[in-house]
């Protein structure tokens, strides 16, 4: 019988290591838009800025009341300046002391807070951007309502919103990662 033959070829042992020569786990660096970093830093103040104008543009119109649309608009942008102003706070204090926010429970409070006040937000801008559509294109009262307050009071909601997204995202990620 012709059969094969096994080669054997040598191979070498894998070299016997303790468990600390490769060094302890090394957690990600910070992403810049994290809660801690002057990126995210930089998120809540913007957030902030945009949700305070469009407060008080909304709340210099006499007649904003009569909408509950521009109500609910009102009440999600505070809820969204108090939320963003005492994460601004922690990141101040954190980029102060040199301390890294990736604490799983702190990360978990931040994503849902920026998820709730997120979605709050997004739904109000949208609500009142279709009473204003409705007022300025389908009725034509611009002329007897703020038409222009409430449009830019809505505009700058929603770039609150748009500036809260990658914070919620990185938060998200973050808490994922982990």
């Amino acid at each position: 019988m012709n059969g094969s033959r096994p080669t054997v070829h040598p191979v070498e042992a894998p070299p016997l290591t303790n468990g600390n020569q490769n060094g302890p786990r090394m957690r990600m660096k910070d992403v810049q838009g994290m809660p801690g970093t002057p990126g995210g830093l930089a998120l809540r103040v913007t957030q902030f800025v945009f949700g305070l104008i469009s407060l008080c543009v909304m709340a210099t119109t006499s007649d904003f009341r009569s909408v509950t649309a521009f109500c609910y608009l009102v009440i999600a942008v505070s809820l969204q300046i108090l939320w963003s102003f005492s994460v601004a706070i922690v990141d101040v204090y954190a980029l102060l002391v040199k301390r890294s926010l990736r604490k799983r429970i702190i990360v978990r409070l931040f994503a849902i807070g920026d998820g709730i006040t997120s979605t709050l937000t997004f739904a109000a801008a949208s609500a009142s951007a279709g009473i204003t559509v409705l007022i300025g294109n389908d009725l034509n009262k611009c002329s007897i309502n703020h038409c222009s307050r409430f449009e830019t009071a809505t505009a700058m909601a929603f770039i609150s919103w748009f500036a809260m997204t990658p914070s919620f995202l990185m938060n998200f990620w973050s808490l994922a990662s982990q």
